[in-house]
C-alpha cells in the first residue's frame, strides 16, 4: 500500500494544493499534527485535511489554537499567529482540532509501523540530532517511526548500534523532485516527511513524502507552490510580517 505523509501544514493552504497536485497516487494518507499555526488560511486547510482523510496525531500547534493548552511555551508571534488562528476557525472544526489523537497512533494492518508529532516518548519534543534519535531508536520496538514537528524532511537509521542521518538530495530548489530511499528490514527507522506549509531546511519548497509497504520505499518530494499568494494571505491578515518573509528563505 501507498501512503501519503504529511505534516506541518501550519494553515498554508497553497502549500498543501501543491502537495496534493503533486502526489504520485496512492491509497492512505497520514497527517503528522500542526495542521494549523502560522498562516492565514486554518478553515480552508482543516478542511481539506479533514476531507482527505486517513491517520492523524496532533501537534502541539492544533493544541494551543484549539485551546487544550495554552501559549506559553510559544515564542510571541507563534502565540499571536496561534491566537488569530483560533478566532478566525469554526466551531466545527475547532471541535475536530481538539479530537485529534495524542501520537504514538499505530498504521492500519502493520505493527511495525507508527505515527508520532514529535518524539516517540514525548509529542512535544524535537528529534533533530543524532543524539536526539538514538534515544528513540534504542528504546522503540517498531520498525518504522514518522514523525514532524521539526520542519526538516529526512531520516535516521538505527543498524547495529550505529545511528546515521539520511538528508535527501535534490538538484534544484525552484522545481518539482523525488529522492527514493529504500527501507532495509533489519534497520530500525526515524522518517520526517517535511513541513508542507513551513520548511525549516533551507529549501522553501512544499515537503511531503509516500511511503510504499510493499516495496518498501520512501519517496521523498518538494514541490513549489504560490508563495506569493500565501505570503500575500499573511500579510492581508496583518500577521507578522516574518511569517511571511521566512517562507521564502525556508527556514
Amino acid at each position: 500500500m501507498r501512503t501519503l505523509l504529511l505534516s506541518d501544514i501550519h494553515s498554508n493552504l497553497e502549500a498543501l494544493e501543491a502537495c496534493l497536485a503533486a502526489a504520485p497516487p496512492h491509497q492512505a494518507a497520514v497527517n503528522l499534527g500542526d495542521i494549523v499555526g502560522y498562516g492565514a488560511s486554518p478553515n480552508e486547510v482543516s478542511r481539506a485535511a479533514r476531507e482527505l482523510g486517513g491517520a492523524f496525531v496532533r501537534g502541539n500547534h492544533d493544541k494551543v489554537v484549539a485551546g487544550i493548552e495554552s501559549a506559553e511555551s510559544f515564542n510571541p508571534i507563534a502565540g499571536m499567529a496561534a491566537a488569530w488562528n483560533r478566532e478566525q476557525l469554526t466551531a466545527e472544526n475547532l471541535n475536530w482540532l481538539r479530537a485529534l489523537p495524542t501520537g504514538p497512533v499505530g498504521a492500519a494492518g502493520s505493527a511495525d509501523v507508527q505515527y508520532v508529532h514529535g518524539a516517540i516518548d514525548d509529542e512535544d519534543r524535537y528529534v533533530v540530532t543524532l543524539e536526539d534519535a538514538v534515544q528513540q531508536l534504542v528504546q522503540t520496538s517498531v520498525g518504522i517511526t514518522f514523525f514532524g514537528h521539526t520542519h526538516v524532511q529526512g531520516a535516521f537509521t538505527f543498524d547495529q548500534g550505529l545511528v546515521e542521518e539520511v538528508i535527501p538530495e535534490y538538484a534544484s530548489v525552484g522545481k518539482q523532485e523525488t529522492w527514493e530511499f529504500h527501507l532495509l528490514p533489519e534497520v530500525t527507522y526515524l522518517i520526517n516527511p517535511g513541513s508542507v506549509g513551513q520548511p525549516r531546511d533551507g529549501d522553501w519548497r512544499a515537503a511531503f513524502a509516500v511511503f510504499d509497504s510493499e516495496e518498501r520505499v520512501l519517496t521523498f518530494c518538494r514541490t513549489p507552490y504560490n508563495l506569493r499568494l500565501a505570503q500575500q494571505k499573511i500579510f492581508d491578515a496583518s500577521l507578522p510580517a516574518m511569517l511571511a518573509t521566512r517562507l521564502a528563505a525556508g527556514r
